[in-house]
């Protein structure tokens, strides 16, 4: 994973601190599109375009609120290349990419370049396009899937609420809670460079685990009997767990299908008309395992696990 410097770039690593953690650099284009255009970009069929990847957990939420909203006729896609190489997100020949169509670039560093040509920061996914205005509106996971749930329902395929007003500061909080422990968590594990570092990360991954294992015991999603924003977050990591995380990461307190409610939750929300769809176990294990040789060196990626994601659940009885 490089950088762009002053619209150039460089395959500078990520930086730990004095104590050998990972630290997540903030991203940089925080714009936003509204219903009314009051924000400047107006929500409408066909503007608008995300650069993704199926391997990305961040990009991966766009995905599938796109999916579950019914979004695929009113935003197009491009579909970086799973593995990641000196040059950044790279678009290529892969079963399941899409090349550029929009400006024919090779590298995704060139899409930032072109919506600021002295751009500083890391290329990262998702990456929302406008095409009226040529440039990056937002490349914030979280912002993206706020604009997904709200603010294109004109246009939506499916009328589903994954962010109802009445929730939204209770969405919010989920999602503020999660990220440390859990979304960045794993990061913080597989990324450390100092043995103290890596253990705390993985202690709080799996206190947080269990506190959540705990909770939807007795309850089907995070915030209740409806599926929300909040579920989307937590699922994209979950769905990475026993397939990367627990070996890639070294997150191997536990497996995720250890956990009977997690195990079953991650099951409910993968069979959610649309979810599947979205979830490309290739791509995924292709990206971590070749992508990080400092993680591992050889670039083997494995051929397991097996996992039954469309086992039955039995979490309706929650609703």
């Amino acid at each position: 994973m490089g950088k762009l410097i002053d619209g150039h770039w460089s395959n500078e690593w990520y930086k730990a601190d004095d104590k050998g953690h990972f630290v997540r650099e903030e991203t940089k284009f925080r714009g936003a599109v509204s219903a009314d255009g009051s924000s400047g970009f107006r929500a409408e069929p066909g503007r608008y375009h995300l650069y993704v990847s199926f391997a990305c957990p961040w990009a991966h939420r766009t995905l599938v609120a796109r999916a579950l909203k019914g979004l695929e006729s009113a935003i197009s896609i491009s579909v970086v290349h799973p593995h990641m190489g000196d040059n950044g997100w790279e678009f290529g020949e892969f079963p399941g990419a899409i090349a550029d169509e929009l400006h024919g670039a090779q590298y995704l560093y060139e899409v930032y370049t072109r919506a600021k040509a002295d751009y500083t920061g890391r290329v990262t996914v998702p990456v929302l396009w406008d095409k009226q205005t040529d440039t990056i509106v937002c490349n914030e996971s979280r912002l993206i899937l706020r604009m997904l749930s709200r603010e294109f329902d004109a246009f939506a395929g499916r009328q589903r609420e994954l962010c109802p007003l009445d929730k939204k500061a209770a969405i919010d909080a989920e999602i503020d809670a999660l990220y440390a422990p859990i979304n960045n968590g794993v990061y913080r594990a597989g990324f450390a460079v100092k043995q103290g570092a890596y253990e705390n990360a993985v202690r709080e991954l799996f206190t947080a685990l269990d506190g959540y294992e705990a909770r939807l015991q007795g309850q089907r999603f995070l915030l209740g009997a409806e599926l929300t924003e909040a579920d989307i977050c937590f699922f994209t990591t979950l769905l990475r767990f026993d397939p990367v995380y627990h070996y890639h990461f070294k997150c191997n307190l536990r497996r995720l299908s250890d956990y009977p409610a997690l195990f079953g939750y991650l099951r409910d929300v993968y069979q959610t008309p649309g979810v599947a769809e979205t979830c490309n176990l290739e791509h995924i294990k292709h990206h971590y395992f070749t992508s990080h040789p400092n993680v591992n060196p050889t670039r083997i990626v494995p051929v397991g696990p097996i996992i039954d994601f469309s086992a039955r659940h039995d979490r309706e009885r929650l609703a």
